[in-house]
């Protein structure tokens, strides 16, 4: 990388350390932040930043954000969803065309140019939405999965606007069919190539790899697939996030795909940040300000007219005029995809840079002004539609509920991983209320989903312990593993509360002095407690009478585990792996409209063939525990599966295509 190039890297780094900060601390949207730098740093403003190499490195962000988002939809739920993308998506793409094209062709552009002009500006930012809608945890509500059909249908549309942009070669009203037949036949070769290569050698190449048990192997393979996709899809003519989405939808279906997550996400977010910025630096300021009523005209007629179309056809799809006008909302602004057609348009110089050159600021303004719509969308759809007085949704039920219970009587737990949930079982079966913190935001929204009091947060924070009550708590649980994260909490918790009793998890007895020494409670190892239990066990098999076997575990804890600590230790023994993948879990399903499963019943399905079992289903806010065999599925149902990673792999292709 030549030093210049590093060195603009390292200006935008630390300016978007700086200005995401303190956005965070404003509660803005971090997009927001990252718009904000690039259009400070552009070459239309300070001209310290623009560079081809951070340019291309953008690109990649949005790779693999769309790469997640394909881990998120497996090809079950995309048959399933088939509806959503095909139908809506297609006829918003189609409408949308045709209504700017017509507009653009009256206005005395060629009608081949029009055409490509309507699509350029009926597509939409992924990045944008599918981010801000994550981040809002509404990527799973009937406005953010129809939205996300659109969105994948604009990047198969994408390819025949390219072949017919690439087809004109200066002659505004011919085209040369060749060309576009050629760039058609190529991308349908790529489709399907990658999907097969998907569904046959992923899941083995990947089963290989995590054999020789190195996370830096299965790092380099996971980068690995990614960016062979979106190369392959990219050198037949299609984009590259379409790839990268379909290789992540393969990989979904396998039992990696939450560590494929994991290890994808550093990369995804840093290159991501450099997208957005990337974006900012196009907004032309001079533009702006000398033909501002030019570009604040073609952002309204633009958002309002997508919005229109999308809301209209939305309203078919959904139960409600809100959720179709919240879609309308999402899906309003320009996309990325949009921005490359008008640059191409512009280069070949197919019209006039005076027409151009607006549509350019036209489409980066919509787009900085989009997190802001995306994030109130429910807002302003209560003022669009005069609802003045509407109910609280099902995410501000959540939180009012949560809210309530933080100021009775309640357990707090900290960290929801698979100890911190059986409690959680166990509190709900005696009717003792909990609040959850825990900082895997994937964790959080799949236990939200499933109706479960869980927030995010550190729970080492004191105003993240006085926001989950504190002062009204009866019991404190550290479940996490990481000793010396318990050790932060625990001081944070003694210095609001000398008298509350605290249990401390562990997983062996490294931290345990110091444990209680911070005032735990009750320090809990879980190897030495393992080693009573079989010690018990033992000495019954011994003829040991119980009594005596008793006060030996008990003289055991009474004395602090002293004499199970005596032993030697491997100098590489490291805690157990919980995410080893033959481990059960449980995993959140939501149905769409067309899911195999809707009307039909637990016992039609047969699950339990597939090894898989229903844990729960969650309907309007109401979660029904270990539902019975013939209780009947509707759409819009969380269900909540219980298994090996394999077997909920299994259920939820049963549950999506039978």
């Amino acid at each position: 990388m030549e030093a210049n190039a590093l060195g603009q890297l390292l200006i935008l780094l630390a300016s978007s350390v700086l200005v995401v900060t303190v956005l965070r601390r404003l509660k803005l949207p971090p997009i927001v932040g990252y718009l904000a730098v690039g259009m400070l740093l552009g070459p239309e403003a300070l001209s310290l930043a623009g560079s081809e190499t951070t340019r291309v490195l953008a690109e990649y962000g949005v790779v693999f954000l769309v790469f997640t988002l394909g881990l998120e939809f497996s090809y079950p739920r995309m048959l399933a969803m088939r509806w959503e993308v095909f139908g809506v998506g297609g006829a918003q793409v189609v409408l949308t065309t045709a209504l700017i094209g017509c507009t653009s062709w009256l206005l005395g552009a060629p009608l081949l140019v029009a055409i490509v002009l309507g699509g350029a500006l009926a597509m939409s930012s992924t990045a944008i939405v599918v981010r801000q809608l994550s981040d809002q945890m509404e990527i799973n509500k009937p406005h953010g999965r129809l939205a996300v059909g659109i969105l994948l249908f604009q990047d198969l549309a994408f390819v025949p606007l390219l072949a017919l942009e690439s087809s004109l070669h200066g002659q505004l009203n011919i085209f040369d069919p060749a060309v576009v037949a050629g760039a058609l036949l190529r991308a349908s070769m790529a489709l399907i190539f990658v999907l097969a290569a998907g569904r046959w050698l992923l899941r083995p190449l990947f089963h290989e790899i995590t054999h020789t048990r190195s996370t830096e192997i299965f790092t380099l393979t996971v980068l690995l697939v990614t960016l062979a996709s979106a190369w392959a899809t990219n050198q037949a003519g299609l984009s590259l996030a379409l790839g990268a989405f379909l290789a992540g939808m393969m990989l979904a279906e396998t039992e990696y795909r939450h560590q494929i997550e994991v290890v994808i996400r550093p990369f995804r977010d840093i290159l991501l940040g450099l997208f957005f910025i990337t974006v900012g630096t196009l907004l032309d300021f001079n533009l702006l300000v000398d033909r501002l009523w030019l570009v604040l005209l073609l952002v309204v007629s633009m958002q309002l007219s997508k919005g229109v179309i999308v809301t209209v056809l939305a309203r078919y799809h959904v139960r409600s005029w809100p959720d179709a006008v919240q879609t309308g909302l999402v899906i309003a602004q320009g996309g990325e995809f949009g921005f490359a057609l008008l640059t191409l348009v512009l280069n070949d110089r197919l019209i006039g840079n005076d027409v151009i050159q607006p549509l350019l600021a036209a489409t980066v303004l919509s787009m900085v002004l989009s997190p802001f719509l995306i994030r109130h969308n429910s807002r302003v759809t209560r003022f669009l539609l005069r609802q003045r007085n509407q109910p609280m949704n099902e995410l501000e039920r959540e939180l009012a509920a949560t809210q309530t219970a933080s100021q009775r009587n309640h357990v707090i737990l900290c960290g929801f991983g698979r100890v911190g949930q059986n409690l959680a079982r166990a509190l709900e079966k005696h009717a003792y209320e909990y609040i959850a913190l825990d900082m895997d935001p994937k964790r959080v929204q799949q236990a939200r989903q499933a109706g479960d009091p869980v927030i995010y947060g550190d729970a080492a924070q004191p105003e993240i312990l006085h926001a989950v009550g504190i002062e009204h708590c009866n019991v404190l649980v550290i479940s996490f593993a990481d000793p010396k994260l318990a050790l932060r909490i625990l001081i944070s918790v003694r210095s609001l509360r000398k008298d509350l009793p605290v249990l401390v998890r562990t997983q062996d007895d490294t931290k345990l002095d110091q444990l209680q020494k911070a005032g735990a409670t009750e320090v809990v190892p879980e190897t030495l407690e393992a080693s009573l239990m079989l010690m018990s066990h033992m000495l019954l098999l011994l003829d040991m009478p119980v009594s005596k076997v008793v006060k030996t575990v008990g003289d055991i804890r009474d004395n602090r585990y002293a004499m199970l600590r005596r032993i030697f230790r491997r100098q590489d023994a490291r805690p157990l792996d919980e995410s080893h993948s033959l481990r059960e879990e449980l995993r959140t399903v939501v149905l769409p409209r067309h899911a195999y499963a809707i009307d039909r019943s637990i016992a039609q399905l047969n699950l339990d063939a597939a090894e898989v079992s229903v844990n729960a289903i969650r309907r309007d806010g109401i979660v029904g525990r270990q539902p019975d065999a013939d209780t009947v599925f509707k759409e819009g149902d969380v269900v909540v599966l219980y298994g090996t990673p394999e077997a909920i792999e299994r259920g939820e292709n049963i549950l999506m295509i039978g």
